[in-house]
């Protein structure tokens, strides 16, 4: 299976929230972590073992770079299979991105250039992943801020073919296609056609900041309507899948996103009781 977590909302779970999360067992169906925060022992990987005794956990990865110029990093893919063993997750999850160079990963997920051989490559990658970790993987679409001149594919035709290619999953950023949208004219509903929908095994829901007239996908804000609308079009073709709100800038109180994951989960509950148009 692609994943075994719950088909419902589930919560990014970020620093500031970990104790209170751990002493507190606030009802949220399942949390999910990016995984490099967990590499190594201590502090960090001892909280999230109390927390995955009573949650499903979503490891999240940001710094495999599948498609960089770099070859795989087999130190970064012994951490990601120690913790994996340890956790056990309920899903892994990486980006169709590149950010790692000269031995170093950088914050940026850049989207791969959508030429001919990327398809080759990042697909012997993703089943080198894939065999040491003994599971599939989801791959996450990404924001664009720039086009490629010689790109001959959509991000959405290079993703149906590796999950094709390498039976991964995918991992739909909704707000990932409207930071698009706004900054190249990417159409979101183009996309999504392409893809396989039966290969989506989670979503993600998220808000954005515009700075001099470009959308970041900083995760910064709550989500806008056309990131809801979007939602709403791909679970009417989905039916019930795992769906988790992001937030990693500008991070409110727990109780305050609480009530924006209650929103979602309600929100997603109503979609597929038929509730909303």
């Amino acid at each position: 299976m692609l994943t075994t977590l719950p088909a419902c909302a589930g919560l990014g779970l970020r620093s500031p929230h970990i104790q209170q999360v751990i002493h507190q067992r606030p009802p949220v169906s399942w949390w999910e972590v990016h995984s490099e925060n967990y590499f190594g022992g201590g502090a960090p990987i001892a909280a999230l073992e109390k927390i995955r005794a009573d949650y499903p956990i979503s490891l999240h990865g940001v710094a495999m770079g599948l498609g960089s110029p770099d070859a795989l990093d087999t130190q970064h893919l012994t951490q990601l299979q120690q913790l994996v063993e340890r956790i056990q997750p309920q899903a892994i999850s990486e980006h169709l991105a590149w950010n790692r160079i000269a031995q170093r990963a950088y914050a940026d997920l850049l989207p791969v250039p959508r030429v001919e051989g990327v398809i080759a490559l990042i697909s012997e990658r993703i089943n080198t992943v894939q065999a040491r970790l003994q599971r599939p993987i989801l791959l996450e679409n990404v924001s664009s801020y720039i086009q490629f001149k010689e790109d001959q594919y959509l991000e959405s035709e290079i993703l149906a073919e590796l999950v094709a290619q390498t039976g991964c999953g995918l991992l739909l950023d909704v707000n990932n296609l409207i930071v698009s949208q706004i900054n190249l004219g990417i159409d979101p509903k183009i996309e999504i056609a392409h893809l396989p929908i039966q290969s989506i095994a989670e979503i993600h829901i998220a808000g954005f900041e515009v700075f001099s007239g470009v959308a970041i996908d900083t995760h910064g804000a709550a989500p806008l309507p056309a990131t809801w609308q979007l939602l709403d079009l791909v679970l009417a073709q989905t039916g019930p899948i795992p769906v988790l709100l992001e937030r990693d800038q500008n991070i409110p109180a727990l109780a305050d996103l609480m009530q924006d994951y209650q929103q979602l989960d309600a929100h997603c509950a109503a979609i597929w009781q038929g509730q909303v148009a």
